[in-house]
């Protein structure tokens, strides 16, 4: 079977998505500690859980992708995930900013 451009160009793209994703993974350790230290920097943590199951899924979209893996179901339960981390987060960081969580 003889690739097209298309197919090359979107193979490319997704092993560059999960490389970016992968250094966006390895950033994530790093702010996850700085925000341990930091009481102001609180809502941090369920966002960085957000981007780690960020990069879970362009993980498993690559995989299937390239057809190793094919769980369809998993690729629609990580981003609802994502989004109740990332809208806890944003609650937690207005009662922060409007002083109802104490350092």
């Amino acid at each position: 079977m003889i690739l097209s451009l298309y197919d090359w160009v979107y193979g490319i793209a997704q092993l560059g998505a999960v490389v970016l994703a992968l250094i966006a993974g390895a950033f994530t350790f790093a702010l996850f500690q700085m925000s341990s230290r930091f009481g102001h920097l609180r809502a941090w943590k369920p966002l960085l859980i957000a981007l780690l199951l960020f990069v879970v899924e362009e993980i498993i979209g690559a995989l299937r992708t390239f057809g190793v893996h094919h769980n369809e179901w998993i690729t629609h339960v990580i981003p609802s995930f994502i989004l109740v981390f990332m809208m806890y987060s944003l609650i937690q960081q207005i009662l922060i900013v409007n002083g109802g969580m104490r350092e």
